[in-house]
């Protein structure tokens, strides 16, 4: 009787302290900085940004419009290098309901700096208020790079 209890009380207690961070992370403290081992190449970052073509008050995202977006917002700031990919997206809006659209994924490989992240924090930003979009996906992961 006294285990039937005094497990899951000790159990619950343990995981009130397990919850999401309530505020984003700007940094990863550097002793816990995930680390690429690389068999050859150079560590870089690669950043994935997935923007939507839909404009929420009707009409999509024009070729030429993102065209000029990529011309110069992107280029300008990643001249380096970068890749475009069309998608077909599906995620679930502020409003609750589960939307579905074009989409163009923007791949970046860029060295795993402040500057850079800036960069692509400001990219995110103009798309947003350029075409009125409530977010920009953006998914990062350390990589292996040889040339």
């Amino acid at each position: 009787m006294f285990r039937s209890l005094v497990l899951p009380a000790l159990l619950t207690l343990l995981l009130a302290g397990c919850q999401a961070p309530s505020t984003k992370m700007h940094k990863i403290p550097p002793n816990t900085a995930p680390v690429a081992v690389c068999g050859s190449g150079d560590v870089m970052m690669q950043t994935t940004l997935w923007f939507g073509m839909n404009k929420p008050k009707g009409g999509i995202v024009s070729s030429s419009e993102w065209q000029q977006f990529v011309d110069n917002d992107v280029t300008p700031r990643f001249k380096d290098g970068l890749s475009v990919y069309d998608a077909k997206g599906q995620w679930l809006g502020e409003n609750g309901k589960l939307a579905r659209e074009n989409s163009k994924a923007l791949m970046l490989i860029h060295t795993p700096d402040v500057a850079s992240s800036d960069s692509i924090n400001k990219l995110r930003d103009v798309y947003k208020q350029r075409f009125e979009q409530e977010s920009v996906m953006r998914v990062d992961s350390l990589v292996c790079v040889a040339f």
